[in-house]
């Protein structure tokens, strides 16, 4: 099958529930462009700048009970995130599966590792010495990819190797895992159609 005649990728997720009212519209082969208002400015540039280090479009709006805190905006982001790549990926086929990335920040070293196999499993090395940067709580990011790994079905290994500013060891994961991302959803007709012994990568 030549590359262009791959079909595109692309999803369409809503979830609503008592907390919160999430929108996803996804294209995993795209421009890298993007719209995003979670009501979370600094979620809103992690997001932004996921889609534009990943080339993924991406457009995210979430009303959500903000009035708590942000808890329930950044867990159901990441669940509804998390759904619409599940969707678009679709059987997985010819994908590359793996994908590495390091990247900095300045001072800060971000790691993710990541294998599309089915199965979920998150691990996580990241630690913080203020509550929060902006509006998001930085607690919270842990929470966001653990959303995002369980809902796509993938083993994610997300680390800050070191850094000191808060803003660019978040920034640094973030830009790590597009960049993590892109590369394992990959399509390559020279690869076998699914890359697994077992026939399949759905666990």
């Amino acid at each position: 099958m030549p590359a262009s005649d791959f079909p595109p990728r692309t999803a369409d997720v809503r979830r609503t529930t008592a907390e919160t009212d999430v929108a996803v519209t996804l294209t995993l082969d795209g421009e890298g462009t993007y719209s995003n208002q979670t009501g979370i400015g600094f979620l809103d540039h992690m997001l932004d700048l996921f889609a534009r280090h990943g080339r993924f479009d991406l457009t995210v709006r979430c009303d959500g009970d903000l009035h708590v805190d942000d808890h329930h905006t950044v867990e159901d982001v990441g669940i509804t995130l998390g759904q619409a790549f599940a969707e678009a990926l679709g059987d997985k086929a010819y994908i590359a599966r793996y994908g590495h990335a390091y990247v900095p920040m300045d001072e800060a070293l971000a790691r993710c590792v990541v294998d599309l196999s089915g199965r979920f499993y998150l691990h996580y090395e990241a630690t913080f010495q203020r509550n929060r940067v902006g509006a998001l709580s930085t607690e919270m990011v842990r929470h966001f990819w653990y959303a995002f790994a369980e809902q796509v079905r993938c083993n994610l290994h997300l680390s800050v190797l070191y850094g000191e500013n808060e803003h660019h060891k978040i920034e640094a994961m973030f830009k790590a895992a597009a960049r993590a991302l892109h590369l394992a959803i990959y399509r390559d007709p020279a690869h076998t159609r699914v890359l697994s012994t077992k026939g399949r990568l759905s666990g």
